[in-house]
């Protein structure tokens, strides 16, 4: 027999999770590292920092790391320090504090579903705006003692981190995330083994473990398929941020749905509103209805409990950016669910179609959600009229001002945006009610009591941070990746704190439109070339590793700021993250934004820009059509002047080039033998006190309650009460209105009205007789008048003047109108009949029409 050289198995590694052994004066920092309290409260970083300045650096400010690689002698050290335990210990005591403070029970509890959770950039669970958004509301929810929780994923790799290639051509890396390393703890049963989750697909399971990150007084939970209970098929389920094909992104839309409700229900945690933060979580809905027919409901009543306690709320402005799903791969899932619903495949299917009886269209999870959830509302108030058209063919009975699509502003979470400086000043001259009122706006007036140089020391103080942080962080990576280390080192040299610097810091999707600034290079090189009057701009951003075009731009605008005339004026920054916006927001003086209109939903960049005293110069789309004042930044208008998009840029950007040469640089320097223009200071106090106050994420939350969740969870607790009564009536109503619709019909009219017009001045009756087909006064009539001269962008719908019932005989009903016309013109108008009940929240929830004759 011949020895062989080697003979050895494949190892089966277990991943083990070895603590590092604190003393016991600093136990109670484990406790505080694994709550992410710490990621908005600056005493508690300034603690981390000063615990091992070196080392809290080199771990990514990740205070669990940090306890980690603490060295033993570095542990005795700091127990001896008497004035670093004060620190330690008070930190802990307001720790503690504001965490034994009971959830505010009058409020409804809300569970809140999400694809991605922007809350430290220690987690990398978020890619942009959207993931911005869902961690400052769940800082706020706890700052706000909200009784809340959140369903999201524990990605592997997350979102890619980026660099760039001597070309300036994005390359996208994928580091995977060490979960034992991280804020998070395993949720365990109450045997102490870890939580898992069965999620079922097609003809079997996935299952999910179940990770918690502590976030202040919030339990945000992420699921993680990632583990040996899956097969290699299902484990990638969670291992990337919006990656994978159209298949994968079913899983996880399944998964983040159905199996962030199956794990509340594991938990044992039920909630009065569930709110989907985009169309991603819409099948929680689809879990809710099964749980509810496999209680013994029909779907009829499932839907009517399901619906009053849901909220959509839709971050997208075009229908190109929802997710749709073909019918053969959405039956290869979902093809057991409409037996167990007790519904026919079609009627299931056509829950996520405009048009139910369209058989080619593909099942869109946005239009899913519209139609199992009570509310919907867009995330500005522009953005809410482009949701009403958008959303209008789902209700095509009705125009898109009628509809039930509301809006709440987007807001940002001032602790966590504020830079530490701002916070120290806002402290001291703000009343001590800011933070618990912080939409009040005569409290921010208080900022033109600060003297004018401590307001320029604070933004030189910032400025000069952003310079230092920018030199530190990007010197190694621009020497390895540039070439030539004399451009580096130039252009580090040139990199200006007193020069006027401007931030354009997004997603690189083209409709952003970040070329607009390079439209005429001459023009743009005289405005950062002048040795008086400094200019300096800062991009950076990603485009998603299939976004050709906005690839295209970074490279674009990488190889511009090469050139020697742009050699350190024009700086793209890598790898923009968390922490890289938090420099940015407070450390430039201008931020810019130029969408192209209406497709900026929200942004909040700019709303973080506010609170640090940064300057807004950006076309009147999304949040800034309600936050621009006059003296308090600068604008672009809303209104397109041409239709040719090419001729709308060039346009654009030529009143970009204006204002900068005509007014902001101008005013910036204007400084009079002083350090600083008064005048420019003056523009600061305004932004700070009359934009500032509306844009916070306190302001945000506080909108939704009184908009959205206060009035479901009564409504819910209506239709739920004595065994769900209200519910069970209002669907065997709808069964039968809906089954008698086609036979309700006119027995006989006087619209002459209508046919013949009028004169303003005078009364015209209108007079409908209705066979209600043994339906007890359950129909409504309105007449309907639109305008004959619209525009495309403009409201349709001149008027709406209902009709009263004024007798009864048996099944006949008599309705009757008494128009005045007010005006003189041309109009369309015609009559509408619609089932009426004093228990629906809207037209929209059961959107029958019937135009009559």
């Amino acid at each position: 027999m011949k020895i062989k050289a080697d003979y050895s198995n494949a190892p089966v590694w277990k991943e083990l999770s070895i603590k590092s052994r604190l003393p016991e004066q600093l136990k109670c920092l484990d406790e505080l590292a694994h709550n992410m309290w710490w990621a908005w409260n600056y005493e508690a970083r300034e603690m981390w920092k000063s615990l091992d300045e070196k080392l809290y650096e080199e771990v990514g400010h990740n205070p669990v790391l940090l306890l980690e690689r603490l060295s033993y002698d570095r542990k005795e050290a700091i127990v001896k320090d008497k004035a670093l335990m004060k620190k330690v210990k008070d930190v802990f005591t307001d720790f503690r504090q504001y965490m034994d403070v009971k959830p505010d029970n009058k409020r409804p509890s809300v569970a809140y579903f999400s694809m991605e959770y922007g809350i430290n950039q220690v987690v990398k669970i978020y890619s942009g705006g959207l993931g911005m958004l869902a961690g400052d509301y769940l800082k706020e929810a706890s700052d706000s003692n909200v009784d809340m929780c959140a369903i999201g994923f524990l990605y592997r790799y997350g979102y890619f981190k980026q660099s760039l290639s001597m070309d300036g051509q994005q390359i996208a890396n994928y580091d995977a995330q060490n979960f034992n390393s991280l804020p998070l703890v395993r949720q365990l049963d109450e045997q102490g083994n870890p939580i898992v989750v069965d999620v079922p697909y097609m003809n079997y399971q996935v299952h999910a473990y179940v990770w918690r990150m502590n976030v202040g007084r919030i339990n945000l939970y992420l699921l993680d398929t990632d583990n040996e209970l899956n097969s290699e098929y299902d484990r990638p389920i969670t291992h990337a941020l919006y990656g994978g094909d159209n298949e994968n992104r079913l899983k996880q839309e399944i998964l983040l749905g159905m199996g962030g409700i199956l794990t509340l229900k594991k938990l044992g945690i039920k909630k009065q509103i569930y709110h989907c933060n985009e169309g991603h979580a819409a099948l929680c809905n689809l879990q809710r209805l099964c749980d509810f027919v496999d209680g013994g409901m029909s779907f009829n009543e499932a839907m009517e409990l399901v619906r009053a306690s849901s909220l959509y709320t839709v971050h997208t402005p075009v229908p190109a950016g929802h997710d749709y799903f073909d019918e053969t791969l959405f039956g290869k899932y979902m093809g057991g669910y409409p037996q167990r619903l007790g519904i026919s495949w079609d009627e299931f299917i056509g829950m996520g179609r405009e048009n139910p009886e369209n058989h080619t269209e593909r099942f869109c999870m946005s239009v899913f959600a519209c139609n199992t959830c009570q509310e919907v509302n867009g995330v500005s108030k522009l953005h809410g009229w482009v949701s009403q058209k958008m959303f209008a063919p789902i209700w095509n009975g009705y125009y898109p001002e009628e509809n039930h699509v509301g809006y709440v502003t987007n807001g940002v979470h001032l602790p966590t945006w504020t830079a530490t400086e701002w916070r120290k000043v806002y402290d001291k001259y703000f009343d001590s009610s800011f933070m618990s009122d912080q939409s009040n706006e005569s409290i921010w007036h208080a900022i033109y009591n600060v003297p004018d140089d401590e307001i320029w020391d604070t933004r030189m103080v910032l400025k000069n941070k952003l310079v230092t942080f920018i030199r530190e962080k990007f010197t190694e990576t621009w020497l390895k990746n540039q070439g030539d280390p004399s451009r580096v080192v130039s252009l580090l040299e040139r990199i200006n704190p007193n020069a006027l610097m401007i931030g354009f810091c997004r997603r690189f999707a083209t409709y952003k439109r970040a070329h607009l600034l390079f439209t005429d290079l001459d023009r743009l090189s005289k405005i950062v070339n002048d040795p008086q009057h400094p200019v300096l701009f800062f991009f950076s951003g990603k485009a998603h590793p299939a976004d050709g075009a906005g690839q295209g731009l970074i490279k674009k605008i990488f190889e511009i700021s090469q050139r020697p005339e742009f050699l350190g004026k024009i700086i793209f920054l890598e790898d923009y993250d968390m922490e890289l916006a938090r420099r940015l927001v407070s450390g430039v003086d201008i931020w810019m934004n130029t969408p192209t209109r209406p497709l900026e939903a929200s942004g909040t960049s700019g709303e973080k820009a506010e609170l640090n005293g940064v300057v807004n110069l950006s076309v009147l789309d999304g949040w800034w059509v309600e936050g621009y004042r006059k003296g308090a930044g600068w604008a672009l208008d809303e209104k397109r002047t041409y239709q040719n998009q090419e001729y709308q840029d060039k346009l654009d950007a030529a009143t970009i080039y204006g204002l900068l040469e005509n007014e902001i640089i101008p005013l910036y320097y204007k400084k009079e033998k002083k350090e600083f223009s008064e005048n420019w200071i003056k523009v600061i106090k305004n932004s700070i006190a009359t934009i500032a106050p509306h844009y916070t994420m306190k302001r945000q939350l506080d909108d939704y309650f009184d908009k959205f969740y206060n009035r479901q969870a009564k409504r819910a607790a209506r239709l739920e009460a004595d065994h769900n009564a209200l519910a069970k009536s209002i669907a065997l109503w709808k069964e039968a209105v809906a089954e008698r619709w086609d036979g309700i019909h006119v027995v006989s009219k006087d619209t002459s009205f209508l046919e013949n017009g009028g004169e303003t001045g005078m009364k015209y009756k209108i007079r409908y007789v209705i066979d209600e087909q043994g339906l007890d006064d359950a129909v409504g009539l309105e007449l309907v008048s639109l305008k004959n001269d619209k525009s495309t962008d403009e409201r349709q719908v001149y008027s709406i003047h209902p009709f009263e019932v004024v007798s009864r005989e048996g099944n006949l009903f008599t309705f009757e109108a008494t128009i005045e016309p007010s005006n003189a013109g041309s109009f369309r108008s015609c009559v509408r009949m619609y089932p009426k009940h004093k228990e629906l929240p809207h037209r929209q929830d059961f959107a029958y029409v019937k135009w009559l004759d």
